[in-house]
Order: structure tokens, then C-alpha cells, then sequence
């Protein structure tokens, strides 16, 4: 499976560069990018008395460079003569660091049931629905990961693929014990006898109709969807059950 560095619209922007932009008006040839709805979000030192500016475009980075009279644009990736990129530093501090952490911080105001240690080094959010096998099937293979302490999965749960995965989406959530029930849900494959809550108190659907909207948000269009932070610090995204080869470069290094 690809696993892609997650990259969303970012709705505010750092304050420090807010000042910046403020003191500093933009050269016309960027402003005529902005009026084309891409959003600058920072500016960098270029090479050779260029000016950057970092951007947005739908959900994608993208660098741009001023020539010194601020007359000329050039879109794109500049690279050295030794075919070093220069612009992933600047995209990666200006534009998908605070995305990712919007993102992360979105993640952790949702609703999830924790499968894992509270004080695991390493956190995966992973959109879950109820009725998927493939869900059940990453979560016995991270067993050895959760089980040593080395990783908490938070299970965000949907109800998009059967006609009763959200009422057994709600069942799990209003557990007096969710993470022990979902513990035994997963354990027994879905076989456990789990009882679907129908109706869905009104409470716990805007919960669910909260987590799919943030899943929708994320662009995920499968069940597991799982977020994490790579060992360069990079938020990823991986849709759907990783490649046993994979779990490593998922879930961390167990020993």
C-alpha cells in the first residue's frame, strides 16, 4: 500500500508570518497568483537574490520565486547544482507542518476508543468501521505493537459499511468500558453477540456524523484509514490494511 504524505488546506495561518506578510506587501507578480486562489502562507530566502514564497492550491504546497524586481514568477521546484531540491525545507516548515498539526489536533478531538497503553511513545488514529475485516485484520497483526507498550491505535469509528455498522458503531461507544469492549469485539472476530443500539441516541449519532465528516474532511475513502507520524516526523496517511512488509514502516521498529 502507498503511504502519502497527508496534505490538506490549511484554514489559518502561523501568526508570525501573518506579521511578516503584513510589513513586507507582496510583489505584484505574487499577488496575481493569489487572485488566481492560491494562498501564500510564508516567505523564504531564495538563491541569487530571489525572494520565495511558500504556498497553497488545492491541498497541495507549492513554492514560488520573485526575481529581484519582484517583476517575474517562476512556479515550481528549484533545484541545485548537485540536484538537491531546495524547496521541500520550505514547504515542509511553512505549509505541511501546520497542516499536520491541525490535522493532528482535529484527530484528537474526535471521538476514538483507545487500544493501547495511554503512555505508548508511538499514536496511530485509525478510522474503523465495526463490519470491517480488514480493520480486524490490522488490528491482530499491531498485536506485538500494542501489546509491548509501544503503540496506542485510536479507533475512530464510522458506520459506512453494512446497514448496522452504526448502530454497532454507538454499541461500543456508550460501553460503560469501550476500550474493553471493543478489546472483546475484535478478540471474537465480530462474533461476540454484540448488541446494535437502535435507536441511536441523538448524543452519540452526532459523534458518529462527526467522525465521518472528519474522515470525508481527510479525503479517506476506505476503512482502516490510519494516521501517524513517520521517523522524519511527517504526517502520513495510509487507506486501507498495510502489506505485512509495511508494518514496520507503520506501527515503528518493535525491538
Amino acid at each position: 500500500m502507498l503511504v502519502v504524505i497527508l496534505r490538506y488546506v490549511l484554514v489559518s495561518y502561523l501568526f508570525l508570518f501573518q506579521c511578516v506578510m503584513a510589513e513586507e506587501p507582496l510583489p505584484a507578480a505574487i499577488k496575481a497568483f493569489e487572485k488566481q486562489g492560491m494562498r501564500i502562507v510564508g516567505r523564504f530566502d531564495a538563491p541569487n537574490g530571489m525572494q520565495g514564497y511558500a504556498a497553497e492550491y488545492q491541498k497541495q504546497g507549492i513554492t514560488l520565486y520573485a526575481s529581484r524586481d519582484g517583476k517575474f514568477v517562476i512556479s515550481g521546484y528549484l533545484y541545485d547544482a548537485k540536484g538537491n531540491n531546495l524547496s521541500l525545507k520550505p514547504l515542509n516548515e511553512l505549509v505541511y507542518a501546520p497542516m499536520a498539526k491541525q490535522v493532528w489536533s482535529k484527530l484528537q478531538k474526535s471521538t476514538w476508543i483507545a487500544d493501547g497503553q495511554a503512555n505508548a511513545p508511538k499514536i496511530i488514529y485509525m478510522f474503523s468501521d465495526p463490519n470491517c475485516p480488514y480493520c480486524n485484520r490490522f488490528w491482530q497483526q499491531a498485536r506485538p505493537w500494542v501489546d509491548s507498550g509501544k503503540v496506542q491505535i485510536r479507533h475512530i469509528l464510522v458506520g459506512i459499511l453494512s446497514h448496522d455498522s452504526p448502530t454497532k458503531a454507538a454499541a461500543l461507544l456508550t460501553m460503560k468500558d469501550p476500550a474493553k469492549g471493543l478489546l472483546e469485539y475484535e478478540k471474537s472476530q465480530g462474533k461476540n453477540g454484540l448488541k446494535p443500539l437502535d435507536p441511536i441516541p441523538a448524543a452519540i449519532q452526532k459523534k458518529l456524523d462527526d467522525n465521518q465528516l472528519l474522515m470525508d474532511e481527510l479525503g479517506s475513502v476506505a476503512t482502516p484509514t490510519l494516521l501517524y507520524f513517520d521517523d522524519n516526523g511527517h504526517l502520513q496517511q495510509q487507506q486501507g490494511m498495510p502489506e505485512q512488509n509495511e508494518l514496520s514502516k507503520v506501527l515503528g521498529q518493535l525491538n
